[in-house]
């Protein structure tokens, strides 16, 4: 009886390790897509990374990326109420390296003083897109970026976030809740959607966890990617539900 008391303390621990080596992990999925509405010599290439978090990004995710993309989007999130600044302006540092950067507020990023966040992106020229958009010109070819305001936090404005958009244009959308398709209708035009919040469950027990795991899926139309998250919240521990960037290739078919 001991002895199983011990093995059942070894094999909890072992499992601790692991999951605590499974939050940690820095892996980069690679998405190709085409779409006939947007005519392109060359593909848009954008690294986006959701829910950091506590985490401070791998230096090695930033060497893989770098001179690879066209710009970066950050998917809300990038903090929790704790983080120091400090870890808040590396991060945002190191992802400056690759390219412009853009931002979607999450529902955490509102837990330290907004003024201190927005002096970090004044600092290294991060867009903040809130209900609002961006038209970017990739080798002479128009397309909108669009982001909007947190489901849960925020104050989700549509019309103001489409205010401007030709109509023909190629649109991409980011939200940090994945709901947001729920309030997209045809005729916005939206391709693409960018999402994250869910963790992927972050601890999933055969198979089960509080939300769906990240993927990528076509609803009503839209193609949307909702990523698990690079970082955890409340605890540092992952379980079938592993961390991830993602690099994205925008082709014309």
């Amino acid at each position: 009886m001991v002895y199983l008391f011990f093995i059942c303390i070894l094999l909890g621990f072992m499992l601790l390790v692991y999951m605590f080596i499974e939050a940690h992990m820095n892996i980069i999925r690679k998405h190709e897509f085409s779409f006939s509405n947007i005519p392109l010599e060359k593909p848009i290439r954008i690294f986006f990374i959701s829910d950091i978090h506590r985490r401070k990004i791998d230096s090695s995710i930033i060497n893989k990326m770098s001179n690879q993309v066209d710009l970066v989007i950050i998917g809300g999130d990038l903090l929790e109420k704790g983080v120091a600044l400090e870890r808040i302006e590396q991060n945002i540092r190191k992802l400056s390296s690759l390219g412009e950067v853009y931002f979607v507020w999450g529902n955490n990023d509102i837990e330290i003083e907004k003024r201190d966040l927005l002096t970090i992106f004044n600092k290294w020229n991060v867009t903040v897109l809130k209900n609002a958009s961006v038209t970017l010109n990739h080798l002479q070819r128009e397309w909108a970026l669009i982001g909007v305001d947190d489901l849960k936090t925020g104050k989700v404005d549509i019309d103001l976030a489409f205010q401007g958009v030709k109509q023909d244009a190629f649109k991409l959308l980011v939200s940090h809740n994945p709901r947001i398709l729920k309030f997209l209708k045809e005729e916005h035009g939206v391709s693409l959607v960018f999402s994250g919040h869910t963790h992927g469950g972050q601890i999933r027990i055969f198979g089960y966890g509080p939300y769906e795991k990240g993927k990528t899926h076509v609803y009503n139309g839209i193609t949307q990617i909702i990523s698990n998250g690079y970082g955890t919240t409340t605890i540092p521990l992952r379980l079938n539900a592993r961390p991830e960037t993602h690099y994205i290739v925008i082709k014309s078919i």
